[in-house]
């Protein structure tokens, strides 16, 4: 009999990616969307996957609705992977961020400790729970100092899943996850923005690319490679919590100069601070621009992780590249507009 798993946040990405790796790796896959939603299943079509996947109404707002899902499904494991996961967003709507990401997943433990505590949770934690880091490199050690609404309500969730792990003895872990990409991430995240924004400027549908703080460093990895070590981390024999990162950190501006270069773009700079401009030298037209509304009211300069002890304990550790994370990506783009 097929063990069976249920995803929360399924249409995004790494619900699909993650779907896939279940759906290979022999489960049957419950769905989770809310009710007032229509399923935005194009990543699913992508991968080819929709078909095979059960879609159950599941509202992380409504405590009687997760409760009798749960109840009726009877999963083996829930990955918990729904968030208003936005951060620019989570300043404008703090409250409700904190409802679906703090709350939320304070009801379904609360359902699993009620219904089964032999039911597995994974707890998607977030690399922006350091926010102002306190060390050079984050581990599992590091202090937590978010910085903004998203970082703190995903901390909350964080002390919870903890808290009902060593409370009630439940197999509750998470996986503290550095920045992940891929050709599946959603246009709102900035990676994704100049991958495709460069590429439509490259084939002359698009003029310039905007941006907020270039200067920014960030930990990113490709999320097919994360998926694995969230499924590692959720079928471990012991309930933990590991940091998934590749150790190297990267500019929002080198990440624009890789991408440029795959490209085939010349890309030189020109100016300081928001008179910053990215010139392409072939044709010397502005083609990057620095706008202040990207700005967020608190900044988080610098993330790198160390995944030590994911290494030495499942034998995880990420296999793609920077530069080779940004070829899938600019690949993937490229081909859609052939």
């Amino acid at each position: 009999m097929k063990k069976k798993a249920l995803i929360t946040g399924v249409t995004g990405q790494d619900g699909a990616y993650l779907s896939e790796y279940l759906i290979k790796s022999g489960y049957k896959v419950f769905g989770a969307y809310r009710r007032s939603s229509t399923v935005n299943d194009w990543r699913l079509k992508t991968l080819g996957i929709n078909d095979e996947i059960e879609f159950v109404e599941f509202d992380l707002l409504e405590f009687s609705n997760i409760l009798r899902t749960i109840e009726k499904i009877k999963p083996d494991i829930i990955f918990n992977l729904a968030a208003q996961s936005f951060v620019s967003t989570s300043f404008e709507q703090p409250i409700v961020t904190s409802d679906i990401n703090a709350l939320g997943t304070m009801r379904i433990l609360e359902a699993i400790k009620t219904l089964n505590h032999k039911i597995r949770f994974y707890q998607a934690s977030t690399s922006e729970m350091f926010g102002m880091a306190q060390s050079k490199i984050q581990n599992e050690k590091t202090s937590f100092y978010p910085r903004s609404p998203y970082g703190v309500s995903k901390l909350f969730a964080h002390w919870a899943a903890i808290n009902y792990r060593e409370s009630y003895k439940m197999f509750v872990c998470s996986g503290i996850l550095f920045n992940h990409e891929s050709p599946l991430r959603g246009h709102e995240f900035v990676t994704k923005k100049i991958v495709s924004s460069l590429t439509n400027i490259k084939f002359g549908k698009q003029k310039t690319l905007k941006l907020g703080n270039i200067y920014s460093k960030r930990d990113w990895g490709y999320a097919r490679d994360f998926i694995e070590g969230m499924f590692k981390i959720a079928t471990a024999d012991i309930a933990d919590d590991y940091v998934l990162a590749t150790g190297e950190s990267h500019t929002i501006k080198e990440f624009c100069d890789m991408s440029a270069k795959y490209l085939k773009m010349d890309l030189i700079w020109k100016g300081e601070g928001i008179n910053t401009k990215g010139i392409n030298k072939k044709d010397g037209k502005t083609i990057i621009e620095i706008d202040k509304k990207f700005y967020r009211p608190s900044e988080v300069d610098f993330l790198i992780g160390d995944a030590s002890k994911a290494k030495s304990k499942l034998n995880w550790v990420p296999k793609t590249k920077f530069k080779d994370l940004i070829k899938i990506m600019i690949d993937f783009e490229i081909s859609l507009h052939k």
